[in-house]
């Protein structure tokens, strides 16, 4: 009687520790492990009438950035500062999009942050962010 309490016990404490290890592997997996994600080489951008999103983007050194254009009305995304457009050129090369229409930016090869706007909005904040090349 007592082996069959003491075998007993020990299975409901390795059933809790398996329990247990599974738990803790959910967690990690839905919530991640905490580090920062990669650069991607190639990301994409959608402009809608409530703005550009995502707003802030990483990219790995060399890639590129893709708009998209899913407003209903013209956009000209171009490199800040705004009229001067000169900080990251490669931006440039994206220009203006009709409704439905992409548009991709140049290698970006030097790693740092780039400002970005819509140059038939420069004053609109919905139409400004950053690319990050890391």
């Amino acid at each position: 009687m007592r082996n069959l309490r003491k075998a007993r016990t020990s299975t409901a404490r390795r059933r809790a520790s398996l329990v247990a290890v599974t738990l803790s592997l959910v967690v990690v997996i839905a919530c991640g492990s905490g580090s920062p994600s990669s650069p991607s080489s190639d990301v994409t951008i959608t402009i809608s009438s409530s703005g550009v999103s995502p707003t802030e983007v990483r990219i790995a050194a060399g890639g590129r950035v893709t708009f998209f254009n899913n407003d209903s009305r013209p956009h000209a995304m171009s490199s800040d500062p705004i009229q001067v457009h000169s900080d990251c050129p490669p931006i440039n090369d994206v220009g203006f999009l009709n409704p439905g229409q992409r548009g991709s930016t140049g290698a970006m090869n030097v790693k740092r942050t780039c400002g970005f706007h819509d140059h038939t909005n420069e004053n609109d904040p919905i139409f400004k962010g950053n690319i990050i090349v890391e």
